[in-house]
């Protein structure tokens, strides 16, 4: 038994012009003859209007073949946008991805059949130059929409260098913008474009107050940013600044003892009635914490020991007018049995350990706090000016409050290791902000919109949490890498890299030249079934001469398991082209116009 296959190969030649234009001859060949010899006109007509209606038939068809082999060959221009077309394009409860179209097992069989006739064969080999463009060719495109609600589950963008990642930033951070949401951007590169058109947009929508800039390099420009300002409980500011430290664990002694010293300095800086910034907590670790010590038992005696100057007089003359070792005796002798104070044994502690160990154990705190502190951050990260000063002063949660648009630069280009410092406290701070969110009640129902580009530079043990919990407190995160591995180089743990992958549920890719990245997009798509066609001849002539002459002819399709997007085609992505794979199985083939 033999079973009939339908297969159409959609690159062949397009045989239906020929077929066309042979009807069309037909057409006319028949009125010619119905004209000059006696035939009847109604047939001849008839019979003319028959074949006109099969050449208009093949050329539909053969239109529609050629416009798919035109549409292949037309992808390689660039689109712009400017901020109002955006304003325009915006939908209720949906976002715009640029224009593109969905990937289904259609389009995947139509790549699989042209990878396996040959596309330099088929379109010749200057039409390879610039990349699989020929890809987007292979549906036609529109507006690409998707549901507002999918980037609660975060998103990933994963390319090289210069292929669209930042073009792709503009366009969400734009729409984020327009939603009059809170919009904070992180950007290590100090992307003077990414910075622009967010102030453009914010422009065009008349609300140039929004904008809000930061970089380093240009502090007469920057806002000031604390990122200790917002806290519930004192420990979230030792725990913010500790996960700094360096540490293929995150429980090691250093950085645990890091942790105590940075927490009792918090306490006695509280306790004093100071407000704790990244400048005292380098005096007070760096110097000692002596002073800020004796001032905290003076204050804790005033508040809970009478007469306390009269009775304490003995111990400053047992200690021959050495104050602050008097206060420390007369605080474990008599104060501690009845107004005994955590706060400043936790102090005393830290004061009355080895000198030598602790700045052993602090070693790897104190570089730390001297790049945040360093000018000119002295003043950007730990503001701390006379009243009357025209520095704008703000800090996350003031941020979110009022729907700001906020531009972080780290400038790690000129100094790495600072930029990267900065943002990892700063998102500390934001992770901070996201718990209070989370335990006291959201004040607003506007969600947060943060854009980290080259993530990997900034990434830490906060940030894994924020995007872990982040969604219950309306955080949504958008994060950009270039390879998966520069995740697990940044965090020291293939695992925590795992983390931040399995925390993005939308993941968008340009061109990718990793190979281990290109497998990671694979696999995480279903494959399909793609069909090809297998055409045998046979012949067989015996040599005697009496034997008959025996051919075969054999047509077989068969269908093999196929990538729906396959991994090595990833690197062949042109510039500001992409696949998206979205929450909920949606795939997307799209490019990215630049905004202007």
């Amino acid at each position: 038994m033999f079973e009939s296959v339908d297969f159409e190969e959609p690159w062949r030649k397009v045989h239906e012009w020929p077929m066309a234009l042979t009807w069309l001859s037909a057409s006319a060949m028949t009125l010619a003859v119905t004209a000059t010899l006696p035939v009847p006109t109604k047939a001849g007509v008839a019979a003319s209007l028959a074949c006109l209606s099969l050449a208009a038939w093949r050329s539909i068809q053969a239109w529609g073949r050629s416009q798919a082999r035109t549409r292949a060959l037309d992808k390689t221009r660039k689109e712009f946008v400017t901020p109002q077309d955006l304003i325009s394009k915006q939908k209720p409860g949906q976002f715009w991805l640029g224009k593109g179209f969905v990937w289904t097992d259609i389009e995947a069989r139509k790549m699989h059949a042209l990878i396996g006739k040959g596309v330099a064969e088929t379109f010749g080999k200057e039409f390879i130059k610039d990349g699989a463009h020929w890809l987007h060719g292979l549906s036609r495109e529109e507006d690409v929409y998707a549901d507002l609600g999918l980037l609660e589950g975060h998103t990933l963008i994963v390319g090289s260098t210069g292929v669209g990642k930042t073009r792709l930033f503009d366009l969400l951070i734009a729409q984020a913008i327009v939603r009059q949401e809170p919009v904070i951007i992180i950007d290590p590169k100090g992307d003077h474009g990414l910075a622009s058109n967010a102030r453009k947009v914010c422009e065009a929508l008349g609300q140039p107050e929004r904008f809000v800039y930061f970089h380093p390099a240009h502090p007469e420009k920057s806002a000031c940013i604390d990122p200790l300002r917002n806290w519930n409980r004192k420990t979230e500011l030792a725990s913010r600044i500790a996960a700094l430290i360096p540490s293929e664990t995150g429980a090691d002694p250093f950085t645990a003892f890091g942790w105590k010293v940075l927490n009792d300095i918090v306490n006695g800086l509280i306790a004093t009635g100071q407000r704790p910034n990244l400048v005292q907590l380098r005096r007070y670790i760096e110097g000692g914490p002596d002073d800020l010590l004796l001032k905290a038992l003076r204050i804790h005696f005033k508040h809970h020991v009478q007469d306390w100057e009269t009775r304490i007089s003995s111990f400053v003359k047992q200690y021959k007018g050495n104050q602050l070792l008097a206060y420390i005796s007369f605080y474990k002798q008599v104060v501690i049995h009845d107004a005994q104070s955590v706060d400043l044994d936790g102090l005393i502690s830290t004061y009355e350990h080895n000198r030598e160990h602790f700045q052993k154990m602090v070693a790897s705190l104190i570089p730390i706090l001297s790049m945040l502190t360093s000018d000119p951050l002295t003043d950007l990260l730990s503001p701390d000016f006379e009243a009357g000063h025209d520095k704008l002063v703000t800090d996350m949660a003031r941020i979110i409050r009022a729907d700001k648009v906020m531009y972080v630069g780290l400038d790690s280009l000129a100094d790495a290791t600072v930029g990267s410092a900065i943002g990892s406290i700063l998102l500390a701070d934001l992770t901070a902000v996201a718990g209070d969110r989370y335990n006291y009640g959201i004040d607003s129902i506007k969600p947060i919109n943060v854009f980290v580009d080259e993530a990997a530079e900034v990434i830490n043990n906060p940030t894994i949490q924020l995007l872990n919990k982040g969604r219950g407190a309306g955080f949504r995160m958008t994060i950009a890498t270039q390879t998966f591995a520069d995740f697990a180089s940044r965090l020291g743990d293939e695992n925590k890299a795992r983390q931040v992958l399995a925390n993005t549920n939308n993941k968008i890719t340009l061109r990718v030249q990793d190979a281990e990245t290109q497998k990671y997009i694979a696999d995480g798509i279903p494959k399909i079934k793609a069909r090809t066609m297998m055409i045998r001849y046979g012949h067989n002539v015996d040599s005697n001469i009496h034997d008959a002459y025996s051919a075969s002819y054999q047509e077989q399709a068969t269908e093999e398991e196929a990538d729906l997007i396959p991994p090595a085609i990833l690197s062949e992505l042109p510039p500001l082209h992409f696949f998206a794979r979205l929450s909920g199985g949606r795939t997307i083939k799209g490019r990215i116009p630049i905004l202007v």
